[in-house]
C-alpha cells in the first residue's frame, strides 16, 4: 500500500503481524510421542534463521543439534493463546505424567559447571562474585566470605545456594552407616533452607530424576519457581564456566594402562566363554 491513510480499517477485520518478543507459539518436534513433544513457549525474536530453544528443553523433543527439524506454529485465536499459555507452556510440562518425575534438568555445560562450581576448593573472589550477581535477578545480599585472609574469598556453594529457595535436601551417597558428613569425596548433600553445607551438584540432584532437587522444588514451590531455578543455575554456572575455563583434550579420552587392561583381560575371559560354548 502506497499510502498509510488510504487503510480503512473497521470492526471484524483480521489483520496480520510478524511475532513479535512475548507471542506464544507452540513448537514441535516429530514424531510426536507423547504429550511433551508439543509444548507452549515464548518468543525472542533474534536474528538469522534458525529456531533457538533452551538446553533443557531439548530432553522431553528428545532433539539434538545434528540437524534436527522442528516446527512451529502461531495460535490464531485468544482461546488458542490462553490454552498455550495455562496448559502448554514450558514450565507447566517439567514433569512426566508417565513416571512423575521432572523430565527437564540441568543437562551438559551446567551440569558438568554445577559439578566443578561447588567442589570443596572451588572459589570465587570478590570482582567474579559481583560479575556472577548481576545473572541473579533477586539477590538482595551478599553472604559472608568463606576465607577473609589474606583476601575474602566466596566458596561456589554459596553462590549456587543464592540461586536455590529454601528447601530441605538429604541425602548418603558414601558412608551411610555412619551418616560422616565431612565424606572423603564430599558425595554427601545437606542442604538446610536452601544453603548447601556439604556435597557436590552432581546430576542426581540437579538432573532430571525422581526425588532430586528440581522435583523438591516443583513439589514445593510450583512451577515457576523451578523454572527460575533452572534459569538462574544455566546463566550464573554457564559466566563462570566464561572465567574460570574447562577444556578438553585429546588425552582426556584415553583410557588409562589399568582401564585397557581390564578392558583385554574382560574380553579374554568371555571370549574363551565363547569358544567353550562353541
Amino acid at each position: 500500500m502506497r499510502n498509510r491513510s488510504d487503510a480503512h480499517i473497521e470492526i471484524g477485520y483480521k489483520v496480520e503481524r510478524h511475532i513479535k518478543d512475548g507471542d506464544y507459539v507452540v513448537f514441535n518436534r516429530q514424531p510426536s510421542l507423547h504429550k511433551m513433544s508439543i509444548m507452549g513457549h515464548r518468543v525472542k525474536v533474534l536474528p538469522h534463521q534458525t529456531f533457538r530453544m533452551n538446553l533443557s528443553v531439548t530432553t522431553p523433543y528428545n532433539a539434538d543439534f545434528d540437524g534436527d527439524e522442528m516446527n512451529m506454529h502461531v495460535p490464531q485465536s485468544f482461546e488458542t493463546i490462553a490454552e498455550v499459555k495455562e496448559v502448554m507452556l514450558v514450565p507447566k510440562q517439567i514433569m512426566n505424567p508417565q513416571c512423575n518425575k521432572p523430565i527437564m534438568g540441568v543437562v551438559q555445560d551446567s551440569l558438568l559447571g554445577s559439578l566443578l562450581f561447588t567442589a570443596r576448593d572451588s572459589f570465587i573472589d570478590h570482582e567474579d562474585l559481583m560479575q556472577l550477581m548481576m545473572w541473579i535477578p533477586d539477590a538482595c545480599e551478599i553472604p559472608q566470605p568463606a576465607i577473609l585472609k589474606p583476601k575474602p574469598l566466596w566458596t561456589g556453594k554459596q553462590v549456587y545456594s543464592l540461586l536455590m529457595p529454601k528447601i530441605q535436601f538429604v541425602r548418603f551417597n558414601e558412608d551411610r552407616k555412619t551418616h560422616n558428613w565431612a565424606s572423603p569425596r564430599d558425595k554427601n548433600i545437606l542442604i538446610q533452607n536452601g544453603e548447601i553445607l556439604c556435597g557436590q551438584m552432581t546430576k542426581g540432584q540437579v538432573g532430571n530424576t525422581g526425588g532430586g532437587i528440581i522435583h523438591i522444588i516443583w513439589k514445593e514451590f510450583g512451577a515457576e519457581a523451578t523454572n527460575h531455578f533452572l534459569s538462574r543455575i544455566q546463566c550464573v554456572i554457564n559466566n563462570w564456566l566464561v572465567l574460570h575455563g574447562f577444556t578438553v583434550g585429546v588425552s582426556d579420552i584415553i583410557a588409562r594402562e589399568n582401564t585397557m587392561g581390564l578392558i583385554r583381560s574382560t574380553l579374554k575371559k568371555q571370549l574363551r566363554k565363547v569358544h567353550k560354548i562353541v
